[in-house]
């Protein structure tokens, strides 16, 4: 039997329609590069006005262009999503430039290995502070618009499978993210009486420029991440991509407070930094090694 084609509002929430984000305005915080730029893209893609946040100019203004060569929509401002004065003033940017906003991907994170013991105060803040707090205020800052204006929107945050199992020698990161977990699930209670709906990422490993080799730094580490994975592969930006336009999308109005994990079955067999504990101390003293050169080639503050 061949079903008749969606017509009327089923025909308008259909995924599977070319232009699914069309009218919409979606802001992705980290969206200068990895999955939040592939997610600003393939939304751009679908029809929406992205806007694009990232605390590097050059990122977001990279990807800003790449969009527009490709005919879509986009635009961006440089914002660090620890401070709540520049979130306040990236959401009113969103505004004056478009008008609106529908959706916001909280993409913003930071993340690198570490024996606990050798994190200093400094180390902890700026991930916990990036992932949750950051997510946090994004999330406020939509929202109260969203709410005083008594319009709908949506809200995706990017979490990981250890947000409810813990990950060792990632524990600023670990940390933020279950924070992120349950801030998810509360506000998808607390605001669902407003028409705000907001649901949550945990992907497993996915290569990624820069940040991908914080975590991974060299091929044998990577080769045993992907025996490790029941699927027998890593992911691709595009496949995150894909679940994140459509959780932005209208196509699931009755979803909300869901965690959708996309590992290749990773989190059912333990995550893959289990294994860290085997490597030698010499590791962990280059690795620290590595994180006090860095920091002695910041700027002050």
């Amino acid at each position: 039997m061949v079903e008749a084609p969606r017509t009327g509002p089923d025909a308008a929430r259909s995924p599977f329609r070319p232009d699914l984000l069309r009218g919409k305005v979606i802001l992705v915080t980290g969206g200068g590069t990895g999955l939040g730029r592939a997610t600003a893209e393939e939304a751009a893609r679908l029809g929406a006005w992205v806007f694009l946040a990232s605390r590097k100019e050059d990122h977001w203004k990279e990807a800003v262009e790449g969009i527009r060569s490709q005919g879509g929509i986009a635009d961006g401002r440089s914002t660090d999503v620890r401070d709540p004065a520049q979130v306040q003033a990236l959401v009113e940017e969103v505004y004056r430039v478009a008008g609106r906003l529908d959706g916001v991907l909280n993409n913003s994170a930071g993340n690198f290995l570490a024996r606990s013991e050798d994190l200093t105060p400094g180390g902890f803040d700026a991930v916990v502070r990036t992932v949750l707090y950051g997510t946090f205020y994004v999330s406020q800052a939509a929202a109260r618009r969203w709410i005083s204006e008594r319009t709908p929107g949506t809200l995706v945050n990017v979490v990981t499978s250890y947000s409810w199992t813990g990950a060792p020698y990632l524990l600023p990161s670990a940390a933020g993210k279950a924070g992120v977990l349950a801030l998810t699930r509360s506000l998808a209670v607390e605001w669902a009486r407003h028409g705000i709906r907001v649901n949550a990422i945990a992907p497993g490993p996915i290569p990624t420029p820069g940040a991908w080799r914080q975590l991974i730094p060299n091929t044998d580490m990577e080769a045993s991440v992907r025996e490790h994975i029941p699927a027998g592969r890593l992911g691709d930006p595009r496949e995150f991509a894909d679940l994140a336009v459509l959780l932005l999308s209208d196509a699931l109005p009755f979803v909300t407070g869901e965690c959708v994990v996309m590992d290749g079955g990773e989190w059912l067999v333990g995550n893959s930094f289990g294994e860290l504990r085997h490597l030698p101390s010499r590791f962990w003293d280059e690795r620290l090694a590595e994180h006090q050169r860095n920091r002695a080639k910041r700027p002050p503050a």
